[in-house]
């Protein structure tokens, strides 16, 4: 596919936070990184506003293993430190297919659309490791990419069958990526078919809900936002 790219991230701990379980404030991770979760972290290795990434595929390379962590996180009416438990996902790695499409909600960055050029920087991204920090769904879960080639090396549910996980969130949907202008949250189901877990593209989700109205940033060349070639020239020093 056009516009793809491919890498493996992995760390110590993921928190793949159900959002069920925050009400209380201690956390449990979902048994697989979410849609939206995958897309932070494309997003932290290249991503501009012209853009809009769709994750495709998900290999899980290592057995799904928890660990429970007792945290002193703040209480939320004063500064006092209250007792939580925290569940993470124990030495997570994945191997992740995505591409990127150009965002037809942003025709103020019609200028912007240089389909080679992204794809060039984003590529170069992934092999120098990510342009910004990588975190596993939390701030606390650190991770680390690198390149690879999707379906490469043995996974451990490389010959597993299928798995079916229930109803978990997707992901969200920004009023700069709708015709809605709404904040809306995603629901699906996943299905994990030998370690590889296909995405639905979010407008074919079909349990959505709206969490607010909201209203998408306006973007100017000079102003408030760099030309993709003088972004390249920053980040490796060179024209291309």
């Amino acid at each position: 596919m056009r516009n793809q790219i491919e890498f493996v991230v992995y760390g110590k701990y993921a928190l793949f936070t159900d959002p069920v379980t925050r009400i209380g404030g201690e956390k449990f991770t979902y048994q697989i990184p979410t849609y939206e979760a995958l897309k932070g972290i494309v997003e932290s290795i290249y991503w501009k506003p012209t853009i809009t990434w769709i994750i495709d595929e998900v290999r899980v390379m290592t057995a799904i293993q928890t660990e429970v962590k007792g945290m002193r996180p703040a209480k939320y009416q004063d500064a006092a430190n209250d007792l939580a438990y925290y569940t993470y996902l124990r030495q997570p790695c994945y191997q992740v297919r995505a591409h990127f499409e150009f965002n037809e909600q942003r025709p103020d960055l019609a200028f912007d659309r240089n389909e080679n050029k992204h794809h060039n920087i984003a590529k170069r991204a992934v092999k120098c490791g990510g342009r910004r920090d990588i975190y596993l769904g939390t701030r606390e879960c650190q991770g680390y990419v690198e390149a690879c080639t999707f379906g490469e090396g043995k996974g451990f549910y490389d010959n597993y069958g299928e798995i079916n996980f229930g109803p978990m969130f997707h992901g969200f949907t920004y009023p700069d990526e709708s015709t809605s202008q709404d904040w809306q949250a995603r629901i699906w189901v996943p299905t994990m078919q030998n370690g590889i877990i296909t995405f639905i593209r979010p407008e074919v989700c079909d349990i959505v809900r709206t969490i607010k109205k909201g209203k998408a940033k306006e973007f100017k060349a000079g102003e408030n936002f760099k030309a993709v070639e003088d972004e390249y020239i920053e980040m490796f020093g060179e024209e291309k």
